[in-house]
């Protein structure tokens, strides 16, 4: 299986491509862009997998597979759907505030992978 880096530090797909940059997010014209603001939960469709190094994500419907690897970004996501948005879940835990961008941009990948999706 071939992963491809999107976020130097948290989030590997598996998916066939090329690298984007770290830290790069690319919105697809069709797609609505990823906002922090409003409330998102874990897709009743994915399960996480413990792993030492994270988790592993599956989404059941999609078939997409990707790879969580930083603890505090399994916590994220576990809690997404406990919290109004993302900057309140990324406070309460305990997500220090010089790394919020890097987790915004990991949670942005999770999203257009539909890991996450906004809380009806």
């Amino acid at each position: 299986m071939r992963g491809v880096l999107i976020d130097a530090a948290l989030v590997t797909e598996s998916a066939a491509g090329t690298q984007p940059a770290a830290g790069s997010v690319t919105v697809p014209r069709d797609e609505v862009p990823f906002d922090p603001a409003v409330p998102w939960r874990k897709s009743p469709s994915v399960a996480l997998r413990p792993e030492p190094f994270g988790a592993l994500v599956y989404h059941f419907g999609n078939r997409k597979l990707s790879f969580l690897k930083s603890m505090p970004l399994v916590a994220v996501v576990k809690a997404l759907q406990d919290h109004p948005d993302v900057p309140s879940t990324l406070v309460a835990c305990e997500v220090p505030e010089a790394q919020h961008p890097a987790y915004i941009t990991a949670l942005a990948t999770l999203s257009r992978s539909q890991m996450i999706e906004r809380r009806p």
